[in-house]
């Protein structure tokens, strides 16, 4: 396997649009393989309340167990202090030099990368793949990408796909307010979160 694509973030909880996203860029960009590799303590957001790790990683386990060329990388998981993606990069690339590594984002994350921590490394060390959202927002999108690409050599795929906005945080307000998530997840997936009651405030049954 020569091209393995790197779904990151915290999957708190994996979600439809996640798994639709990695397929896309699978199809679209040639892969051979996707990693779905949950973060521990990412710098930008809040550590992950009232849920364990473990419980995160069978969440992702469970959505994608029907699919072949989709994989949990627990990498992330297993390392001390904050994540970054500079450091799991060069990790990566300092052990499998002849993988190429296609790091899948979405616009928002995109429009930040330049920001993040040794960008340049990032950007040394693997292919980014991004999808648009929406074709208003495309002229915008490949303007920044020119941007990152004359200032860091970015090597960016451009990725078409239809919208669909679902946010972990949204399915996680649905669940405390006792609103279905029908279809934002695989099955698998709502029946583990009803059986331990995870996000739930007092509510028996979300489905």
């Amino acid at each position: 396997m020569n091209k393995i694509g790197i779904m990151g973030g915290t999957f708190n909880p994996i979600h439809c649009g996640h798994l639709f996203l990695a397929e896309n860029a699978y199809e679209q960009a040639g892969l051979d393989k996707i990693l779905f590799m949950p973060s521990k303590n990412p710098p930008h957001k809040i550590k992950p309340v009232n849920i364990m790790d473990q419980q995160r990683v069978d969440m992702i386990n469970l959505a994608i167990q029907n699919n072949p060329h989709f994989e949990l990388s627990e990498m992330e998981l297993n390392r001390e202090g904050l994540t970054y993606t500079a450091d799991t990069l060069t990790l990566l690339t300092e052990k499998y030099p002849q993988i190429e590594y296609n790091f899948i984002v979405g616009t928002d994350s995109l429009f930040m990368m330049q920001n993040w921590k040794q960008p340049q490394i990032i950007f040394d060390h693997c292919i980014v793949i991004v999808a648009g959202r929406d074709n208003a927002d495309e002229k915008h999108i490949r303007q920044h990408i020119e941007y990152l690409e004359n200032t860091f050599q970015a090597r960016i795929q451009y990725i078409e796909m239809p919208m669909i906005q679902i946010a972990s945080a949204d399915i996680r307000d649905r669940i405390a307010s006792g609103k279905t998530i029908r279809y934002y997840m695989p099955d698998a997936v709502i029946e583990y979160i009803t059986k331990n009651k995870l996000y739930f405030a007092d509510q028996e049954d979300i489905i």
